[in-house]
């Protein structure tokens, strides 16, 4: 009994062993692996490596090659593509409850921290600190307009999806020196939350991720 009740919670440390060593480039996109070379990686024992890979699999964050092994996902154009759909497909949703529902206090503290942000870009101190935070305040919006939905299919679903969305920004299109201009893109969706204008918010987010989406597209 004890043993059954251990193993969903050994199944979910494999994971999240396998997708922080894969979002800290410890593997890296296309890359292939042995399941030796993911115990190694993990700590975990070959048999919750074994079982991990149908999950990986099914998520599409890794896939098994006749021959060559495992290959973790390959950032090419239809990923690319296929993460951005399905990302403005949930968010534009969820940000439209979010508008509805969100609380002031809640909508004044997100529009406080990117004002600061922006502000200390302004006066001069864009530090790779602050670069680091400014992709984590980024990251940290987008998940609280999903959260506000309350649907853990939708959850599970953007969760992944997500993975998939930081993989493409390491490859393809950093915050990295674009502070200023995403936490402005930030600010229009956000003020008009703000307003409670649900239309505008909806479109302001919309424009932001196809901007990020020109932007992975032409590299």
């Amino acid at each position: 009994m004890d043993g059954a009740d251990e193993q969903p919670t050994l199944r979910e440390k494999a994971y999240e062993s396998f997708t922080r060593h894969l979002l800290a480039r410890d593997v890296r996109p296309g890359q292939f692996v042995s399941q030796r070379r993911l115990v190694e990686l993990t700590g975990l024992t070959l048999g919750a490596i074994r079982e991990l890979i149908p999950r990986l699999e099914a998520e599409g964050l890794i896939k098994t090659v006749p021959q060559r092994g495992l290959q973790i996902a390959h950032i090419d154009l239809n990923l690319i593509r296929e993460a951005f759909q399905l990302r403005l497909f949930l968010e534009k949703e969820a940000v439209a409850l979010f508008t509805q529902t969100a609380s002031d206090a809640t909508v004044a503290a997100m529009l406080a921290e990117h004002r600061d942000i922006v502000a200390a870009i302004e006066s001069g101190n864009a530090t790779h600190e602050l670069e680091v935070h400014a992709q984590a305040v980024d990251w940290g919006m987008h998940d609280a307009f999903i959260d506000a939905l309350g649907n853990t299919i939708i959850s599970n679903a953007y969760r992944v999806n997500s993975i998939k969305m930081r993989l493409i920004s390491q490859e393809r299109f950093r915050i990295d020196g674009r502070v200023g201009p995403v936490m402005g893109e930030h600010l229009k969706v956000l003020e008009a939350i703000e307003r409670r204008n649900v239309d505008e918010a909806v479109n302001a987010l919309a424009a932001h991720i196809n901007h990020a989406r020109s932007r992975a597209l032409r590299l």
